[in-house]
């Protein structure tokens, strides 16, 4: 605004334009920076040193660190001071995200087959004895109905008699 009143246009259109209240704006450029940011700034600034030392720190620990430093606050405006800079602890949540996928299988799929349309299906059923296992059969659980899951540990139990 110094810029265009600079220039020659009147502070109080400039301000009508912006939508600005005067009063404000010259109280502004009488104290650009308020006493109540510059006390969040060197707070800010003794969290963060306090959180670079001991990243395993929660937002109280870190308010009692800031306190020893010579920066006492409460423990509220320390942990919204922490939230708004994303300083967590290390032993802190998980980050959870949408949209992961699963990483590959652990072990061999001894039921997988490949049809003639390139689809994988499962057949759970063995030429011969000790090729398929219960196990084998159980991990694939979720895929089947639970009927023939029931059918299955039937059959599994009898043959183990």
């Amino acid at each position: 605004m110094t810029e265009l009143a600079e220039a020659g246009v009147p502070l109080m259109v400039t301000c009508r334009v912006l939508k600005l209240a005067r009063q404000p704006y010259y109280r502004w450029l009488k104290d650009p920076i308020t006493t109540s940011e510059v006390v969040q700034a060197y707070r800010a600034n003794a969290l963060f040193d306090a959180h670079k030392d001991d990243p395993e720190f929660g937002h109280r620990l870190l308010a009692d660190e800031a306190r020893d430093a010579g920066q006492p606050m409460a423990d509220r405006t320390a942990w919204r001071i922490a939230s708004a800079n994303g300083w967590f602890s290390a032993f802190g949540k998980p980050k959870r995200g949408k949209g992961r996928r699963p990483g590959p299988p652990v072990h061999d799929d001894l039921c997988a087959v490949v049809d003639e349309d390139g689809r994988v299906r499962h057949v759970f059923t063995a030429d011969a004895l000790n090729q398929l296992w219960l196990v084998d059969i159980e991990r694939h659980e979720a895929l089947l109905n639970r009927v023939e899951v029931e059918d299955l540990h039937r059959r599994a139990a009898a043959a183990a008699r």
